[in-house]
């Protein structure tokens, strides 16, 4: 009875556990996470079609030959079928050629640098990996924030993401693709939302000291709602200018949401150029 309680313990325990995750991925708000959790669950359920049968003959061969039974005794009088032969390679085979299909399509369908097919022209956001926080860049507002980005729902997003220290890694599960973050270099991934709401984003690459706390909020708004977030960051007293740039780059953990209200519209390029040795004739504030 004791190892029973213990085992029927365990068990509760690691329900309870897994009943606080998240299933972000199953669960997307964005046209790249949703097609993502569908090819997914296509995957996992062609491969399924091995499993519960492999899964079903371990539990039955054992209790219907156990020494125990009399009829336990197993004696064949051959040894090959072709139908047995037909079945344990036949089906592999052809689940395996339906997933390399699957993960052709895929791979080209689901490319992070690929634009979302919309009406609305992308909206352009940088996005700067540093210790340990995010600074996201709007080059055409001339604006920069620390750990918060917004954008409106069914708007085309396409992010420029580089690192100004170690490679980090940039992902919004509840949207889709995460793509990393290098020093030196530009990656590209496209997003979309087609549901409002506040989304967390984080580094989904271990980078350090601070890294648990290396999140952000992504908030997907009406069209006003958007404008709105835009006038507030316009308020800010703070610019991004070199010095307020020194300071971001000092190592902070838990770093708090901050607004910059002008921004030199070629700090990007100048942070991927710092590690190449090229000079830029960008403006500073």
């Amino acid at each position: 009875m004791k190892k029973k309680a213990l085992y029927s313990a365990v068990m509760l325990f690691f329900t309870l556990l897994l009943g606080g995750c998240d299933y972000a991925l199953f669960d997307s708000a964005g046209v790249t996470g949703q097609e993502m959790g569908n090819t997914i669950l296509l995957t996992m359920g062609l491969m399924l079609i091995v499993v519960i049968p492999t899964v079903l003959l371990s539990i039955w061969m054992p209790w219907k030959y156990h020494t125990t039974k009399k009829d336990s005794t197993y004696e064949p009088d051959w040894d090959h079928s072709t139908k047995i032969e037909f079945y344990a390679w036949g089906i592999p085979f052809l689940i395996v050629a339906v997933l390399a299909v699957i993960a052709f399509e895929t791979s080209y369908s689901l490319d992070p640098r690929e634009p979302i097919p919309s009406d609305k022209e992308p909206m352009t956001i940088q996005v700067v990996a540093l210790d340990w926080k995010w600074l996201f860049i709007y080059p055409e507002e001339e604006i920069a924030t620390i750990n918060e980005i917004a954008f409106p729902v069914d708007q085309p997003v396409e992010f420029l993401v580089t690192s100004a220290t170690t490679m980090n890694s940039f992902f919004i599960p509840r949207l889709g693709s995460q793509i990393y973050a290098m020093a030196g270099m530009e990656n590209r991934v496209n997003l979309m939302a087609k549901d409002q709401g506040e989304f967390r984003g984080i580094s989904a690459n271990y980078s350090g000291f601070g890294f648990a706390g290396m999140r952000f909020k992504t908030k997907v708004t009406t069209e006003e709602g958007y404008a709105e977030w835009l006038a507030s960051v316009r308020n800010s007293a703070q610019v991004l200018n070199d010095e307020e740039y020194a300071r971001l780059m000092e190592d902070s953990r838990d770093h708090q949401v901050e607004y910059f209200s002008s921004v030199n519209p070629l700090q990007f390029k100048n942070i991927i150029e710092s590690f190449t040795g090229v000079e830029s004739n960008g403006r500073s504030n």
